[in-house]
Protein backbone atom coordinates (compact mmCIF):
# COMPACT_ATOMS: atom_id res chain seq x y z
CA UNK A 1 0.00 0.00 0.00
CA UNK A 2 0.95 3.62 -0.26
CA UNK A 3 1.06 6.30 2.10
CA UNK A 4 1.23 9.75 2.29
CA UNK A 5 1.94 12.21 4.76
CA UNK A 6 1.47 16.14 3.93
CA UNK A 7 3.94 17.82 7.26
CA UNK A 8 2.51 21.00 8.44
CA UNK A 9 3.68 21.40 11.98
CA UNK A 10 5.48 25.01 11.48
CA UNK A 11 3.98 27.74 12.79
CA UNK A 12 6.31 29.69 10.34
CA UNK A 13 7.65 32.54 12.09
CA UNK A 14 9.59 34.06 9.21
CA UNK A 15 6.29 34.79 7.24
CA UNK A 16 5.62 37.39 10.01
CA UNK A 17 1.71 36.60 9.65
CA UNK A 18 -1.13 35.93 12.05
CA UNK A 19 -1.51 33.06 11.65
CA UNK A 20 0.82 29.62 10.49
CA UNK A 21 1.69 30.17 6.77
CA UNK A 22 0.72 26.63 5.72
CA UNK A 23 -2.92 28.55 6.26
CA UNK A 24 -2.50 31.67 3.64
CA UNK A 25 -4.57 31.64 0.81
CA UNK A 26 -2.85 31.89 -2.47
CA UNK A 27 -5.39 32.10 -5.78
CA UNK A 28 -8.26 32.14 -3.54
CA UNK A 29 -7.17 28.74 -2.22
CA UNK A 30 -5.45 27.25 0.96
CA UNK A 31 -1.67 26.94 0.79
CA UNK A 32 -2.71 23.56 3.00
CA UNK A 33 -5.57 22.60 0.51
CA UNK A 34 -3.55 23.22 -2.63
CA UNK A 35 -1.51 20.66 -0.92
CA UNK A 36 -3.51 18.11 -0.04
CA UNK A 37 -5.54 17.44 -2.80
CA UNK A 38 -2.38 16.32 -4.98
CA UNK A 39 -2.84 13.47 -3.05
CA UNK A 40 -6.70 12.66 -2.37
CA UNK A 41 -7.08 12.78 -6.25
CA UNK A 42 -5.09 9.84 -6.51
CA UNK A 43 -6.74 6.25 -6.36
CA UNK A 44 -3.42 4.28 -5.81
CA UNK A 45 -3.29 5.88 -2.33
CA UNK A 46 -4.64 4.16 1.19
CA UNK A 47 -4.51 7.19 3.34
CA UNK A 48 -2.89 10.69 3.23
CA UNK A 49 -2.19 12.22 6.94
CA UNK A 50 -2.06 15.82 7.50
CA UNK A 51 -0.27 16.79 10.37
CA UNK A 52 -0.53 20.38 11.84
CA UNK A 53 0.30 22.30 15.26
CA UNK A 54 -2.16 20.54 17.95
CA UNK A 55 -4.17 23.64 18.68
CA UNK A 56 -4.47 23.95 15.16
CA UNK A 57 -6.13 20.08 14.03
CA UNK A 58 -10.17 21.13 14.97
CA UNK A 59 -9.30 24.20 12.40
CA UNK A 60 -7.68 22.17 9.96
CA UNK A 61 -10.23 19.51 9.83
CA UNK A 62 -13.42 21.81 8.90
CA UNK A 63 -11.02 23.53 6.29
CA UNK A 64 -10.44 20.04 4.45
CA UNK A 65 -14.08 19.23 4.91
CA UNK A 66 -15.49 22.80 3.85
CA UNK A 67 -13.05 22.48 0.64
CA UNK A 68 -14.21 19.05 -0.31
CA UNK A 69 -10.99 17.90 0.44
CA UNK A 70 -11.73 15.36 2.89
CA UNK A 71 -15.14 12.79 2.98
CA UNK A 72 -13.97 11.31 -0.79
CA UNK A 73 -12.44 8.15 -1.61
CA UNK A 74 -8.99 8.37 0.34
CA UNK A 75 -9.05 8.80 4.06
CA UNK A 76 -7.80 11.71 5.31
CA UNK A 77 -6.50 12.36 9.08
CA UNK A 78 -5.48 15.06 10.80
CA UNK A 79 -3.00 14.59 13.25
CA UNK A 80 -0.56 16.69 15.64
CA UNK A 81 2.74 17.23 14.49
CA UNK A 82 5.98 16.72 16.49
CA UNK A 83 8.57 18.72 18.52
CA UNK A 84 10.85 18.75 15.81
CA UNK A 85 10.24 16.84 11.92
CA UNK A 86 11.77 13.23 13.07
CA UNK A 87 8.95 13.30 15.48
CA UNK A 88 6.55 14.14 12.79
CA UNK A 89 7.78 11.31 11.03
CA UNK A 90 7.57 9.13 13.73
CA UNK A 91 4.14 9.78 14.57
CA UNK A 92 2.95 9.72 11.47
CA UNK A 93 4.47 5.72 11.26
CA UNK A 94 2.99 5.23 14.03
CA UNK A 95 -0.43 5.86 13.07
CA UNK A 96 0.52 4.03 9.88
CA UNK A 97 0.79 1.16 12.14
CA UNK A 98 -1.96 1.51 14.75
CA UNK A 99 -4.51 1.33 11.87
CA UNK A 100 -3.18 -0.24 9.03
CA UNK A 101 -0.99 -3.38 8.09
CA UNK A 102 2.47 -2.30 6.73
CA UNK A 103 5.02 -4.26 5.38
CA UNK A 104 8.37 -4.39 3.59
CA UNK A 105 6.27 -3.36 0.19
CA UNK A 106 4.13 -0.60 1.78
CA UNK A 107 5.40 3.04 0.37
CA UNK A 108 5.60 6.17 2.75
CA UNK A 109 5.37 9.78 0.35
CA UNK A 110 6.17 12.71 3.01
CA UNK A 111 5.30 16.38 1.85
CA UNK A 112 5.45 19.53 2.92
CA UNK A 113 2.40 21.39 3.17
CA UNK A 114 3.94 25.00 1.91
CA UNK A 115 5.01 23.56 -1.60
CA UNK A 116 1.54 23.64 -2.80
CA UNK A 117 2.70 23.12 -6.61
CA UNK A 118 4.30 19.62 -7.06
CA UNK A 119 3.13 17.93 -9.71
CA UNK A 120 1.27 14.41 -10.28
CA UNK A 121 4.65 12.84 -12.07
CA UNK A 122 6.80 13.43 -8.57
CA UNK A 123 4.33 11.73 -6.88
CA UNK A 124 4.44 9.16 -9.75
CA UNK A 125 8.61 8.99 -9.51
CA UNK A 126 8.81 9.03 -5.71
CA UNK A 127 6.68 5.92 -5.97
CA UNK A 128 8.06 3.94 -8.40
CA UNK A 129 11.90 4.85 -6.90
CA UNK A 130 11.31 3.73 -3.48
CA UNK A 131 9.54 0.20 -5.34
CA UNK A 132 13.24 0.24 -6.78
CA UNK A 133 15.72 1.65 -4.65
CA UNK A 134 14.02 2.03 -1.37
CA UNK A 135 14.24 5.80 -0.62
CA UNK A 136 14.31 9.02 -2.68
CA UNK A 137 14.36 12.75 -2.52
CA UNK A 138 13.07 15.16 -5.18
CA UNK A 139 16.00 17.42 -6.50
CA UNK A 140 17.06 19.66 -9.05
CA UNK A 141 19.98 21.04 -9.96
CA UNK A 142 21.40 24.30 -8.08
CA UNK A 143 21.55 27.45 -10.70
CA UNK A 144 23.45 29.62 -8.23
CA UNK A 145 27.52 29.18 -6.62
CA UNK A 146 27.32 27.82 -3.63
CA UNK A 147 30.05 28.73 -1.35
CA UNK A 148 30.81 27.42 2.44
CA UNK A 149 32.11 29.48 5.38
CA UNK A 150 33.71 27.43 8.17
CA UNK A 151 33.37 30.57 10.78
CA UNK A 152 30.32 32.26 9.08
CA UNK A 153 32.28 35.39 7.93
CA UNK A 154 34.82 34.42 5.59
CA UNK A 155 34.35 31.80 2.15
CA UNK A 156 36.05 28.65 3.42
CA UNK A 157 35.32 27.11 0.04
CA UNK A 158 32.99 26.97 -3.68
CA UNK A 159 31.84 23.64 -4.01
CA UNK A 160 31.69 22.57 -7.82
CA UNK A 161 28.31 23.60 -8.62
CA UNK A 162 28.09 20.68 -11.25
CA UNK A 163 27.61 18.42 -8.19
CA UNK A 164 25.51 20.46 -6.39
CA UNK A 165 21.31 19.84 -5.88
CA UNK A 166 18.53 21.81 -3.89
CA UNK A 167 16.42 19.26 -2.20
CA UNK A 168 12.96 19.70 -2.23
CA UNK A 169 9.83 17.57 -1.01
CA UNK A 170 8.29 14.90 -1.83
CA UNK A 171 10.59 12.41 0.07
CA UNK A 172 9.68 9.41 -0.23
CA UNK A 173 10.75 5.97 1.74
CA UNK A 174 9.60 2.61 3.00
CA UNK A 175 8.29 2.98 6.02
CA UNK A 176 9.23 0.13 8.41
CA UNK A 177 12.69 0.64 7.60
CA UNK A 178 12.59 4.28 8.32
CA UNK A 179 11.11 4.40 11.21
CA UNK A 180 14.22 1.22 12.38
CA UNK A 181 17.14 3.78 11.10
CA UNK A 182 14.96 6.45 13.25
CA UNK A 183 14.94 4.19 16.15
CA UNK A 184 18.90 3.56 15.59
CA UNK A 185 20.05 7.30 15.57
CA UNK A 186 22.49 8.15 18.15
CA UNK A 187 21.61 11.82 20.13
CA UNK A 188 24.89 13.30 18.03
CA UNK A 189 23.06 12.09 15.27
CA UNK A 190 19.18 13.27 15.72
CA UNK A 191 20.64 16.66 16.75
CA UNK A 192 22.00 17.10 12.84
CA UNK A 193 18.82 15.55 11.06
CA UNK A 194 17.50 18.06 8.50
CA UNK A 195 14.93 15.88 6.79
CA UNK A 196 14.10 12.16 6.52
CA UNK A 197 16.72 11.40 3.19
CA UNK A 198 19.38 12.86 6.00
CA UNK A 199 18.66 9.75 8.40
CA UNK A 200 19.44 7.12 5.59
CA UNK A 201 23.04 9.23 4.45
CA UNK A 202 23.77 8.82 8.51
CA UNK A 203 22.99 5.23 8.47
CA UNK A 204 24.98 4.86 5.09
CA UNK A 205 21.69 3.56 3.10
CA UNK A 206 21.21 5.23 -0.60
CA UNK A 207 18.62 7.87 -1.54
CA UNK A 208 18.78 8.36 -5.13
CA UNK A 209 17.27 11.46 -6.76
CA UNK A 210 14.01 11.80 -8.68
CA UNK A 211 13.36 15.47 -10.81
CA UNK A 212 11.71 18.30 -8.89
CA UNK A 213 10.73 21.39 -10.66
CA UNK A 214 11.71 25.15 -10.23
CA UNK A 215 7.82 25.55 -9.82
CA UNK A 216 7.68 23.53 -6.73
CA UNK A 217 8.76 26.25 -4.48
CA UNK A 218 8.39 26.05 -0.94
CA UNK A 219 6.25 29.15 0.33
CA UNK A 220 8.45 30.51 3.12
CA UNK A 221 8.83 34.42 2.85
CA UNK A 222 6.18 37.58 1.94
CA UNK A 223 8.18 37.65 -1.02
CA UNK A 224 7.38 33.61 -2.16
CA UNK A 225 3.56 34.95 -2.09
CA UNK A 226 3.77 36.95 -5.16
CA UNK A 227 5.35 34.00 -6.79
CA UNK A 228 2.84 31.47 -5.60
CA UNK A 229 0.15 34.57 -6.90
CA UNK A 230 1.80 33.78 -10.21
CA UNK A 231 1.79 30.03 -10.18
CA UNK A 232 -1.85 29.36 -8.53
CA UNK A 233 -3.18 31.48 -12.03
CA UNK A 234 -1.57 29.65 -14.46
CA UNK A 235 -2.16 26.05 -12.54
CA UNK A 236 -6.02 27.27 -11.95
CA UNK A 237 -6.01 28.81 -15.23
Amino acid sequence: MVFAAVLGGGVGSRMGADRPKQYLSVGGKPILVRSVEKFTCRADLACVLVLVPEEWIAETEALLAGSGVSGGDVPVVVLAGGATRNDTLRGAIDYLEEHFELDDDSVFVTHDAVRPFLTQKMIDDNIAAVREYGACGTCIPSTDTVVESADGTAISDIPDRSRLYQMQTPQSFRPLRLKALMDSLTPEEEAVLTDGCKIYLLKGEPVVMVPGAVTNIKITYPTDLAFAEAFAAEEDG
